[in-house]
């Protein structure tokens, strides 16, 4: 995951803010205690966002606790107490994703970043055989996932559609995988892949200048190296965005529902409002 799935902290009430928080650091503690506090590094707000959604989807969420910072003592934290798996299924999908894309770097990097996350590779490795035994579906999808980007990023007549599929078809899946009924699994696929979409393709966005200086792929460069108009890149995203927003409003949820409501409304257009806006100063359209 890329961290795009940001709250807009000033638009949230202070009690709001601390739950979110309380989340952040229940997954933090999960990912540590299932694994290894190494892992936590690889913790991102993305992974935050879907422990929060499958608590709000589930009514899970049975209070919170105030303890010491499991990663730095000195610090109290409150943590969001769960009655559901919602924070293991989100520190495997951290855990799994991290190893995938240290493989995916691996192949990218220039020589001593290359050695580097090699150094690194056993131990998420280790950690994601791990997470598999208890989440094969998320395992699955992942690596399917990644076999799906290799092949539309080598294809010379790649689509920028075809390009985030990939990221799209697994938050769809993983999403829908806590469906309770058909109209559950319906509603919870198509939110999953059009947020999946926007957050492949905001990647991408954020990325352009430097991938046109690097010669990486990026679906916003044709084949002559020209950036797309902005306004063109804006307009994709606002559909991906808005596409997300009408399945999202057809999910029943009730805990954390005004954070939610927060971001989906507020942090990310901030986020995305931030990134199109650097590319305005960056990018010369004619």
């Amino acid at each position: 995951m890329f961290g795009y799935l940001q709250v807009q902290k000033s638009e949230l009430l202070v009690r709001e803010f601390e739950a979110y928080k309380a989340v952040y650091c229940g997954l933090c503690k999960q990912m540590g205690k299932d694994y290894s506090f190494l892992t936590r590094f690889s913790l991102s707000y993305d992974c935050a966002y879907y422990a929060m959604l499958l608590m709000s989807f589930h009514r899970s969420c049975s209070g919170f606790i105030d303890r010491r910072c499991t990663f730095n003592p000195l610090k109290k934290c409150r943590f969001a107490l769960t009655e559901s798996d919602s924070y293991g299924k989100a520190a495997a999908f951290s855990v799994i994703s991290a190893y995938f894309k240290l493989k995916d770097d691996i192949s990218d990097s220039r020589l001593f970043k290359r050695i580097m996350y090699r150094m690194i590779l056993p131990f998420f490795s280790h950690w994601r055989k791990k997470a598999a035994k208890k989440y094969a579906d998320i395992d699955n999808l992942i690596s399917q996932m990644m076999d799906l980007q290799y092949e539309a990023e080598h294809n010379l007549e790649c689509s920028v559609d075809r390009a985030a599929h990939p990221t799209a078809f697994l938050l769809g899946n993983i999403f829908s995988l806590e469906a309770k009924d058909e109209t559950d699994r319906r509603v919870l696929y198509e939110f999953g892949y059009q947020l999946g979409r926007w957050i492949y393709l905001i990647d991408a966005a954020d990325d352009v200048v430097q991938d046109k200086k690097s010669g990486n792929y990026n679906p916003f460069i044709d084949s002559n190296g020209k950036i797309a108009k902005v306004d063109y890149i804006a307009a994709v995203l606002n559909q991906s965005l808005a596409r997300a927003y009408d399945a999202y409003n057809l999910i029943d949820l009730t805990d954390f529902k005004g954070i939610l409501d927060n971001m989906i409304l507020k942090g990310f257009p901030t986020v995305q409002n931030k990134i199109t806006d650097k590319l305005y100063t960056e990018v010369k359209n004619e």
